[in-house]
């Protein structure tokens, strides 16, 4: 059995985990820094760096603590690599070479979305590929076919801004602060979905992309005409959202082929109306549906453990780690091979 210890610096938590390839989450310790990027609206990338190298030392050792283990019982160490903040995945990076070279333990460089893609599978023994996977995350907007560790067909991707990016900035239109995903799910509860005319950007089209610049903008034009509530306008940009992502993902699926599930991650994966959409969707198509726990849909550390794990089973026994000297990834696709949308800059 082995043990891995996983680390998280993508973004703004820092993460630390231990997991066992029976699925069991030995400890598990994250620190978010929401307090620290409030005041700006929005995560500050030399602020989380610096919070990450603060954090992480200790943190790393609480958790052996409480699982009540040492580096010499651990198999591996498995760190994110990117994609992400720079300066945020270097402080993990950088942490666990140094670990592994101290401890003469094989380093995992773990890619972040496939942190998140794999996440369900740490819940679900039974979520066998291949596998539809939808994931949204703060920076992220994809669907992927899923047929095994390292084995991805882009589906769709955004050409422009993410989902997660998208419920941020109307949050921060409607002056609900940091994090905004979770506010305006809040606010929406209050108002009507159809209450204000938004748009549904690429609704319609042949191709399965994503975009939701436009739907930011309408947002915005809403809230300074002054005609709708908050509420209503937090409602329609999250009925628009989930419009959306229903009529990519009919576009998609179709090209997906046979499948064992549909599956959601990252941390628009925790929004309830999105989780309701995708469990309709997947019984019209006779698919199981399947989401990780909350505590795995943002990021966490027990996801890049989880991932590190697949990675050893998936190489076998020959598997000496990755080299010391592997690089910190701002970006890093899941499907590198995959055709550019059209009109996407650097994200697709």
């Amino acid at each position: 059995m082995a043990v891995i210890l996983g680390i998280e610096s993508s973004c703004d938590e820092t993460a630390a985990a231990l997991v066992d390839s029976n699925r069991r989450v030995l400890a598990q310790h994250i620190a978010s820094q929401d307090d620290a990027h409030r005041p700006y609206g929005g995560v500050v990338p030399e602020i989380a760096a610096r919070a990450h190298a603060e954090r992480l030392a200790p943190m790393i050792a609480a958790t052996l603590a409480d699982a009540g283990l040492s580096l010499d019982d651990v198999d591996a160490i498995a760190a994110t690599a990117g994609p992400g903040l720079i300066g945020g995945v270097m402080v993990g990076l950088v942490s666990a070479k140094a670990l592994a070279m101290a401890s003469g333990k094989p380093l995992i460089a773990v890619n972040h979305l496939e942190g998140h893609a794999l996440s369900p599978r740490l819940a679900d023994a039974s979520l066998a590929f291949p596998y539809a996977l939808l994931l949204v995350s703060g920076g992220h907007c994809q669907i992927l076919r899923v047929d095994g560790v390292g084995q991805y067909r882009r589906l769709a991707t955004t050409i422009d801004d993410a989902l997660g990016e998208a419920f941020d900035k109307t949050a921060k239109i409607l002056g609900l602060g940091y994090p905004g995903g979770p506010a305006v799910e809040r606010l929406a509860e209050q108002g009507d979905p159809a209450g204000v005319p938004l748009p549904r950007p690429l609704a319609g089209s042949a191709e399965p992309h994503f975009s939701f610049a436009g739907l930011k903008s309408a947002v915005l034009r809403a809230k300074e005409g002054g005609r709708y509530s908050d509420a209503d306008i937090a409602a329609s940009f999250q009925q628009a959202a989930t419009d959306c992502i229903a009529d990519r993902l009919a576009v998609s699926l179709k090209a997906a082929g046979d499948v064992s599930a549909l599956v959601v991650a990252g941390g628009v994966a925790a929004n309830r109306k999105v989780r309701a959409l995708l469990e309709g969707i997947a019984a019209e198509r006779n698919l199981r549906f399947v989401a990780p726990p909350l505590a795995l849909c943002t990021d966490n550390a027990a996801m890049i453990a989880w991932a590190g794990i697949e990675r050893l089973n998936a190489e076998g026994a020959d598997f000496s780690g990755d080299p010391l000297d592997f690089a910190a990834r701002p970006r890093w696709p899941l499907d590198p091979g995959a055709t550019p949308a059209r009109g996407a800059g650097v994200k697709a």
